[in-house]
């Protein structure tokens, strides 16, 4: 293996001077650097990245950490990210935590392990908090995806999930909808919190009263989503619409209902946060407060790099990205 003593022998330079031309670090002749490339090409020198980062204390080396990478929203968001890094130079590392705290903090073991410049991240929820002071602690840049924490200041690339949601609530209530359930996260989550304000302020604008019996919380996985069919048509006044706060539950809804006879939406409305895309879906189905999950990626990974290099002022930025309503086949007037 070739090695800057090799190749300072052969251009008659010194190993120190080996190692400016490839950090390209202090005064060096033009004459002496190209020399030293030159020598460097003739042997087929490949400089040791993990070396330089020992010297510049840094890996060009990102992790991306999202709770589930099998959601549409979340695999997009990742390749906004992946491709934000890539023109920036940096390679990235990717996480999945699935919902879950101890397989969160298993991966903030590993970053911290693994030496990266910075995180971006979004959390399982507000327990998150102390993996967060745990990078705070050890120095490591991170920005906040989709989700906040309560007592964490940070760089966040938000949605406008309140908004979503109270526009999706108005939707079914401008087809007739009175009786309106909502299968929602579990409120350790911020975006679950703001879903379901966004549902009770389109209830009461829209003169709904508010019946408590209709509001189940979930997970956000489709599988968290499996059981609540019975549990919606087994209400002694059973809903005739479904807000879900997110595209997998309500898959497991219309899934679920289907199976049980119930025809969605001659029978029953769906409507989602979150949509699949045609990338996923051949025949999108589902009316959806749609995200720009690439969007999410590319400016989080933008901010994060941002602040690893200083280019960030002291004050944690807050970037909120607006949903869009697309209505389909699945909502449908009353």
């Amino acid at each position: 293996m070739v090695t800057i003593y090799d190749i300072a022998k052969q251009a008659n330079v010194s190993a120190m001077t080996v190692s400016r031309v490839i950090n390209n670090t202090g005064r060096i002749s033009e004459a002496t650097r190209a020399r030293v490339k030159q020598v460097m090409e003739e042997l087929g020198y490949v400089p040791n990245s993990m070396a330089r980062s020992l010297v510049k204390q840094e890996t060009k080396m990102l992790s991306l950490l999202i709770t589930d990478i099998t959601n549409p929203f979340y695999t997009t968001l990742a390749r906004g990210a992946e491709d934000a890094a890539k023109r920036n130079g940096y390679k990235l590392l990717f996480g999945n935590s699935d919902e879950d705290y101890g397989k969160e903090r298993d991966y903030v073991d590993m970053v911290l392990s693994t030496r990266v410049d910075g995180v971006l991240f979004a959390p399982a929820g507000d327990a998150s908090a102390d993996h967060l002071r745990l990078l705070q602690r050890r120095g490591v840049p991170f920005v906040l995806l989709d989700r906040e924490v309560p007592g964490i200041a940070a760089d966040r690339v938000l949605g406008d999930s309140r908004e979503g949601a109270r526009r999706l609530t108005e939707h079914l209530i401008e087809l007739g909808h009175r009786r309106i359930a909502m299968i929602n996260g579990r409120q350790d989550v911020s975006t679950a919190r703001l879903r379901y304000q966004g549902y009770l302020e389109a209830l009461k604008l829209g003169d709904v009263p508010f019946d408590p019996s209709l509001v189940h919380e979930a997970g956000y996985t489709a599988a968290d989503g499996v059981e609540l069919a019975d549990a919606l048509l087994s209400a002694p006044e059973p809903p005739t619409a479904v807000f879900a706060a997110n595209n997998f539950l309500a898959l497991a809804v219309v899934r679920g209902l289907r199976d049980r006879g119930v025809r969605v939406p001659d029978d029953v409305s769906v409507v989602c946060f979150d949509d699949f895309g045609e990338t996923f879906v051949l025949d999108p189905f589902l009316t959806a407060a749609q995200q720009p999950a690439y969007e999410f990626g590319s400016l989080g990974m933008q901010l994060l790099i941002e602040r690893i290099q200083g280019a960030a002022g002291a004050e944690p930025r807050n970037v909120v990205l607006p949903s869009r309503l697309v209505i389909r086949q699945s909502s449908k007037a009353l």
